[in-house]
């Protein structure tokens, strides 16, 4: 095999060239025992950035609104405190904010039932940092859902 093969093309990437060669990686949450599709499986990045989008717009129109009476640096650190608030309560009583909830998802524990108040709150925290939200699993689970033992599935 040409090394150029073993190695994937730039458009195809490596794992394409693995699974090419035999190698099985399975579907995303197959390690957690979720199904491939439907509900409970995995939630998919376009869904979570979408609910996040809808989300941080809200906690926008909040601070912009209710707290600052117009738009400068404190309307987003405002925001900011915003989300954090709504993630806390939403997502430790109901496991999910306004925009999970709109785009069908839903924060859940890796053995399936609901997240205990320590684990949303360091949750929570690491998705106001944004850095480990950026960086995913094979699984497409961020950091600071693999860190609170959290993963994010459709209703």
């Amino acid at each position: 095999m040409d090394k150029r093969e073993a190695m994937g093309s730039w458009l195809s990437g490596p794992r394409e060239a693995l699974e090419q060669s035999g190698a099985d990686f399975g579907h995303r949450g197959e390690q957690l025992g979720l199904p491939e599709h439907g509900p409970g499986s995995i939630a998919r990045p376009g869904r979570r950035i979408g609910a996040l989008a809808v989300d941080w717009a809200l906690c926008l129109l909040i601070a912009y609104g209710l707290v600052t009476h117009g738009y400068d640096q404190a309307t987003s650190n405002w925001a900011l405190l915003i989300f954090f608030v709504l993630s806390v309560l939403t997502v430790g009583t109901i496991g999910c904010t306004p925009g999970k909830r709109l785009f069908g998802l839903r924060v859940v524990s890796e053995t399936g039932g609901r997240l205990g108040p320590g684990r949303v709150l360091a949750r929570s925290v690491l998705l106001c940092l944004a850095v480990p939200a950026l960086v995913w699993d094979r699984d497409g689970r961020g950091l600071h859902d693999r860190m609170a033992k959290s993963v994010e599935v459709r209703i």
